[in-house]
């Protein structure tokens, strides 16, 4: 789907036939759902080759998460709208749910410390070395080889939306707008889809997208706003690793937590 998914296992390593079962899965969901393939469910749900109703039960199941998202988030995610040329495009969910989905392979093989990165998201479990924790950075959105903050997980998923690399990808599905509060939105959590799906809605729902974030539990994010400031929630602070600014640049406004409801 147009991005490079990369493994990086450590000790206990799973045979070699799981890695090759969870590409499978990888290349399975890509036949299925990618747009960049004119045969797939969606290729053909686009060009009006297939109902909906006839697509298979995953295809059907993620149009649905999609659907929910666009409720709870008042249309701030809406697969079904934020294309100008109305074609259904589920890819902001998609990505991270066909990691989590591959990474099941791992799992049952018994790998049990891993980091899966898929165009710059990524799912975490256990620890890269004994008594460590998988160190996360988040990019600077103007310098590509600084980061702005670092984050330690063990088992869950980081998500990132912005417009510095992609340019102008993300638009507002409400009206159609690029969003222009933030530059950098990242939401720390369990679930790479639901990580990914928010880290999408946050970042055009702008710094009320935080606590809209943290209402999820076990969810949180951080937002680089346009003036430079570094903003977190509870739960991604909790994931903060403030080491006296040896692996963050360090912005000119304060980084703080927000009150959230």
């Amino acid at each position: 789907m147009g991005t490079v998914v990369s493994f990086d296992i450590r000790a206990p390593f799973a045979p070699a036939g799981a890695l090759d079962a969870a590409c499978a899965v990888l290349h399975d969901i890509d036949r299925r759902f990618s747009l960049y393939r004119q045969d797939s469910e969606l290729g053909r749900l686009a060009v009006g080759d297939a109902a909906e109703e006839t697509l298979s039960a995953d295809v059907r199941w993620v149009l649905g998460a999609c659907d929910e998202l666009a409720r709870t988030s008042d249309g701030a995610f809406d697969a079904r709208h934020h294309r100008p040329d109305g074609v259904v495009d589920p890819s902001g969910f998609v990505k991270g749910w066909a990691v989590e989905e591959a990474v099941r392979n791992l799992d049952e093989a018994g790998a049990s410390n891993y980091l899966v990165a898929a165009g710059g998201d990524l799912v975490a479990r256990g620890a890269p070395a004994p008594g460590a924790r998988w160190r996360i950075g988040i990019r600077h959105p103007e310098l590509a080889d600084r980061v702005a903050a670092v984050l330690e997980v063990g088992r869950g998923a980081v998500a990132t939306s912005g417009l510095y690399e992609r340019g102008d990808h993300i638009r507002d599905p409400r009206t159609g707008a690029i969003p222009t509060e933030l530059v950098s939105f990242t939401v720390v959590g369990p679930d790479l889809a639901w990580a990914d799906a928010y880290a999408t809605a946050g970042f055009v729902l702008g710094l009320g997208g935080l606590a809209w974030v943290e209402a999820h539990p076990g969810y949180g994010a951080v937002a680089i706003t346009a003036a430079g400031e570094v903003v977190w929630t509870p739960t991604a602070d909790a994931a903060r690793v403030d080491d006296g600014g040896r692996d963050a640049t360090d912005f000119s406004a304060t980084s703080h937590t927000p009150a959230v409801t």
